[in-house]
């Protein structure tokens, strides 16, 4: 049985601190394969198709990483307009954070706090790439996460299918 202190309140967990010791650009690509058509004029307007990823890791005890991994691709029917693909990361010092919340926190919580800066790195690349800036609308990373969840559920749950055996 867990000792209760001599005025009756329950004992006090240690805090949860969480700081970012450090963040960078872990890798960047900007692609503009097409610069010649670019100087003809603007075209149609582009398809822009978005991927954003979040993966975290362990690097050594309390210290953990967090990336967010980005990329854009803009074409029409004349094929590539550009391709940018930036991994933005950062490490985090946390302490004192219940073991079940770790997963949540790196994956929603530490992407919330870097994105500002990954959204301006974005802006600034395909503006210095020649183009009009790409403006990212803010990401639901809680959202993001439940639905990496969702899929890895039903991942699971999907049989898989039997080798077929039968010979004619």
């Amino acid at each position: 049985m867990a000792e209760q202190p001599a005025n009756g309140q329950t004992p006090q967990q240690p805090a949860v601190q969480a700081r970012i010791v450090a963040q960078y650009i872990k890798d960047m690509s900007f692609e503009n394969p097409s610069v010649e058509r670019m100087l003809q004029g603007p075209g149609e307007n582009p398809n822009l198709k978005l991927e954003i990823n979040v993966n975290a890791r362990r690097v050594s005890d309390g210290l953990y990483e967090s990336a967010i991994d980005f990329k854009a691709d803009a074409s029409n029917a004349g094929g590539t307009i550009y391709i940018c693909e930036i991994v933005y990361g950062a490490m985090f010092k946390i302490e004192n954070l219940p073991q079940q919340a770790l997963e949540p926190f790196l994956l929603i919580n530490c992407p919330s706090f870097i994105f500002p800066f990954l959204r301006r790195l974005v802006a600034d690349t395909t503006r210095e790439g020649g183009f009009p800036p790409l403006n990212l609308d803010p990401i639901d990373f809680a959202a993001l996460y439940v639905h990496r969840q969702q899929q890895a559920k039903a991942a699971a749950k999907t049989p898989v299918p039997a080798n077929d055996t039968t010979t004619s």
